[in-house]
């Protein structure tokens, strides 16, 4: 299937028409707009009048569009769903389906073409709560986002939101809303819904791969840990959040290491948020150490979380399943709540924030990680951008510019005492479209822990020298599909090495043949 519209017959398009000036025409309108959100509405609506260039500006312009796209501009274009709905896009699959689920995915009109779909039933969007089938906007984006920084073929991608009622009180009174007007569903409903879903997902799109996105925590893992190991699958909060942490942080600890003068096994992190997310990305850091010669056990003790109630740690009492794993044993005295008596009990050189609070790396924390490291590592993961756990100028300002950071949302650059200082921005853009493009190309059976650690190594070894010597910890967006080429062979040949690769022409290839073809394998609008 071509989305190349049909060359219009003569006297049905102006007589000077010319694509590359309507390119300049489509940008100058999309500029004109006042609002994100309304920016966000123009390219939704040049995206179904128009895809290829819609896609031509994505993939030409990404760090203009990117943010109108994704976050932080989703997060608001999810809020308002209903209210800014035109048609459908993607599929929705509610619990009144339960029973045939089958013949509804039947109905998506492009079943042979189908590669990659992201899945998501609304219930924790972004650090945004409950938004039911407003979720679905995280769906489309995240699919776009796969479109332009890896090329994946638009007709072969669905966007899909589960709909198993709502919990949120203002979607279920707003005459707008456009989900079914319950409360969500039980667990054993969930539970019961997801396995027919899985199981018809497979029948029906036999090589698709599945993305899950923005589950609550206890269903990220859940559902995870109950598909990976019988469906191509994989979770990006929890997969595709640490990688990209990981590679951040391998370059982030390298100059910091270089200021201190301490060796990388040395780094101490300390982790604001024990969500599924916050766990995600920790146990991809644990890499980061057994890489530098640790142990498991070893890494395992070099990182330190903070939920609502304070340090977690072993005595504290009865946790969460997935917060056990990084519980402390090596503490046992009364609660430690205070942000910065925590500090000062760990002395971390890393603070990550996971936590979607605003403003938790406060003033007097930010100033204690300058004193105790000469180049402190800040990570506010939290999205979108209001949902930061600080700005960069403050953690600029409060480390006098001796701050190592990356947020989330993107921050401008900023300068500070005569130099120019870059944000790094954690994006899993840098990831899962590649990561996604690896799997799909080697048709692999699982998606495995180490094919998502190998997308993030060969991340943190793509920057240019030009941009290790302005101490950026990503490379510029502008270079994602060369990067991908490169991350996209690595999850290949991490595939091939587990053996759950099935493309077998692909594995006699050499290294330069293979990139060759994933390149080649791109689609360009």
């Amino acid at each position: 299937m071509s989305l190349a519209p049909p060359e219009p017959a003569v006297g049905l398009r102006p007589p000077a028409y010319e694509h590359s000036i309507h390119l300049q025409r489509c940008l100058a309108q999309l500029r004109s707009k006042d609002s994100p959100l309304e920016k966000y509405i123009y390219l939704s609506q040049l995206k179904d009048a128009d895809p290829r260039a819609f896609y031509r500006l994505a993939v030409d312009h990404m760090s203009e569009v990117t943010p109108l796209i994704y976050t932080p501009t989703v997060g608001e274009a999810c809020q308002k769903w209903s209210h800014i709905y035109r048609r459908p896009d993607g599929m929705y699959i509610s619990l009144k389906d339960k029973g045939k689920i089958g013949a509804v995915l039947r109905n998506w009109p492009r079943q042979e073409e189908a590669r990659i779909s992201v899945v998501t039933d609304g219930s924790r969007i972004l650090g945004l709560g409950d938004l039911g089938v407003n979720g679905m906007g995280i769906s489309v984006g995240k699919l776009s986002l796969y479109i332009a920084g890896a090329g994946i073929r638009p007709e072969s991608t669905i966007p899909i939101c589960l709909d198993l009622g709502t919990n949120n009180k203002k979607n279920l009174d707003d005459p707008f809303y456009l989900g079914l007007r319950q409360p969500r569903a039980s667990s054993e409903e969930y539970h019961d819904f997801m396995e027919e879903f899985m199981s018809e997902m497979k029948n029906t799109f036999p090589k698709l791969l599945v993305q899950f996105e923005d589950f609550t925590t206890d269903h990220a893992f859940e559902y995870l840990g109950a598909f990976r190991d019988r469906y191509p699958v994989f979770n990006d909060d929890i997969q595709g959040t640490g990688a990209v942490v990981l590679s951040g942080f391998v370059n982030a600890a390298k100059q910091a290491s270089l200021a201190s003068g301490r060796p990388l096994s040395d780094h101490r992190i300390l982790f604001f948020g024990a969500g599924s997310a916050g766990v995600g990305v920790a146990m991809q850091l644990l890499s980061f150490f057994t890489i530098s010669g640790l142990s498991e056990a070893e890494a395992r003790e070099r990182v330190w979380f903070v939920d609502t109630q304070g340090l977690i740690y072993d005595a504290r009492g009865k946790l969460a399943e997935h917060k056990k794993y990084f519980a402390r044993k090596d503490y046992a005295g009364p609660p430690i709540t205070n942000l910065l008596d925590i500090i000062n009990y760990v002395k971390p050189t890393a603070l990550i924030g996971l936590s979607t609070i605003s403003g938790a790396f406060y003033k007097e924390a930010i100033e204690l990680m300058a004193a105790l490291n000469p180049r402190p590592i800040i990570f506010p993961l939290s999205n979108p951008v209001t949902l930061s756990e600080c700005s960069f100028h403050d953690a600029l300002t409060w480390t006098n510019g001796k701050v190592i950071f990356a947020s989330g949302s993107p921050f401008p650059a900023e300068e500070y005492q005569g130099v120019t200082h870059t944000p790094g921005q954690g994006n899993n853009m840098y990831i899962f479209p590649a990561l996604g493009l690896g799997a799909i190309l080697s048709r692999a059976k699982h998606v495995t822990d180490s094919m998502v650690e190998a997308s993030s190594l060969a991340l943190a070894d793509s920057l240019t020298e030009e941009e290790k010597k302005e101490g950026l910890l990503y490379p510029r967006l502008e270079r994602i599909r060369e990067i991908g080429v490169k991350i996209a062979s690595q999850v290949i040949r991490t595939a091939q090495s587990e053996g759950v690769d099935t493309t077998e022409s692909l594995r006699t290839m050499k290294d330069d043949e293979l990139a060759a073809y994933v390149k080649s394998r791109m689609w360009n609008p």
